[in-house]
């Protein structure tokens, strides 16, 4: 029988907004004895029912919901029909042969992120309860992928993420099942990857910039094309691709930017990229000085703000970079601007742009307003879903 758990009075606003968590300091008392990542029915102060999720009194996030019926039976097969429903949207609305499979709450499968990349798959555990089903999801998945003929060669975990540590578990990377080659060569809008799962930054390719990096090329034709945060040269491959004149790309890590030129070389555009491995909030400033005028700069940094405690410092750093990113393009430019963070809201970051926009004495014209792709859905009630913005703007000079 399930332990029942009780919320304080006035608590529990999360769930009643359809959210998906439980905190620590929202619980009265439990009734029943448990083991962390058991399933446990939640009630509100006065015994309403509010679902089932599974507790882990190591995290703060003491409770991830899996149903919002106490009756529901969570076993293998209710597992297995998420994993499935999942599957089947993401089926439904785009292609998949490079798409995240299962995305964690919004996919009412708490903790737990699976990408596929051609033939294999990249699992990213992220809390206890999820644990116990994760060989089953991934079993699941390569049963729906079989029956679709789309046989997956192998399974890579990057259960190695910082946010492990406050579930109470060990990072995790390596290999479940049989071992194959990690350096995987993936096509995304007709545009080559080599993709690293095993050292690239958390499943190793950011598939939800999908369809913004396909927005780009209606910008960049016979354009010198400034690309910021470049990492392993995705945009800068998009707007070479789409007949840029030049482009230039930017990135600290020293990794990342062998990478980009590996990937400039497999899709023969090594003589239009040039890379150079700088600081941003270092090599921006230089640019100004030596007066260096783009027609399209592009910015997506990593996640500023990566807590709520680091908010402030986020603003600061998206209103630093996109003043001076304004100040280097033409009259008539382009800036292209994105924030990762769902700590950054979308009006924050808006507020950002716009005083950038003061700053620099630039007037702005928003072209286009976008977010995740598609195998990236955002949950209205989950707001760590909802973290992507992107924005296009036409960029001209007060008059």
């Amino acid at each position: 029988m399930s332990s029942k758990v009780y919320l304080k009075q006035g608590e529990g606003r999360t769930l009643a907004n359809k959210g998906a968590w439980v905190f620590d300091n929202e619980i009265d008392h439990i009734d029943g004895t448990y083991t962390n990542g058991d399933i446990v029915e939640i009630y509100a102060f006065n015994q309403f029912p509010l679902g089932q999720g599974y507790i882990n009194d190591q995290s703060k996030i003491r409770i991830r919901l899996l149903s919002r019926s106490i009756q529901t039976k969570i076993d293998d097969q209710f597992i297995k029909n998420q994993v499935i429903a999942a599957y089947t949207y993401r089926k439904s609305i785009m292609d998949i042969r490079n798409a995240r499979l299962i995305f964690a709450e919004a996919d009412f499968l708490p903790g737990i992120i699976v990408d596929k990349f051609e033939r294999v798959l990249v699992v990213q555990s992220l809390a206890l309860g999820i644990e116990k089903y994760k060989l089953l999801i991934i079993d699941t998945l390569k049963d729906c992928l079989a029956k679709d003929k789309m046989p997956i060669m192998g399974v890579y975990e990057r259960s190695d993420a910082k946010v492990r540590s406050l579930e109470g578990l060990d990072k995790v990377k390596g290999f479940i099942g049989e071992p194959f080659d990690t350096k995987i060569q993936i096509t995304e809008n007709g545009v080559k990857y080599w993709v690293d799962i095993k050292e690239g930054q958390k499943t190793g390719f950011f598939l939800d910039q999908q369809f913004n990096r396909l927005a780009i090329h209606k910008l960049c034709k016979d354009k010198l094309v400034l690309d910021l945060f470049t990492h392993t040269g995705a945009f800068a491959l998009n707007a070479a691709l789409s007949k840029a004149k030049q482009v230039i790309a930017v990135d600290s890590s020293e990794t990342a930017i062998a990478l980009a030129k590996e990937n400039a070389v497999l899709n023969k555009v090594e003589d239009i990229i040039t890379f150079e491995c700088e600081d941003v909030f270092e090599y921006l400033p230089k640019c100004i000085e030596q007066k260096r005028q783009y027609d399209v700069v592009i910015l997506d940094p990593p996640a500023f703000a990566k807590s709520k405690d680091s908010i402030k410092n986020a603003q600061r750093a998206y209103r630093e970079i996109n003043t001076q990113a304004l100040r280097l393009i033409v009259d008539g430019g382009y800036l292209v601007t994105c924030s990762c963070s769902h700590f950054i809201s979308l009006e924050m970051f808006t507020e950002c742009i716009g005083k950038a926009g003061k700053d620099a004495h630039r007037r702005l014209i928003q072209v286009e307003s976008r977010t995740q792709a598609y195998d990236h859905p955002i949950l209205w009630s989950a707001e760590q879903s909802n973290y992507l913005k992107f924005f296009i703007f036409h960029v001209v000079d007060e008059k």
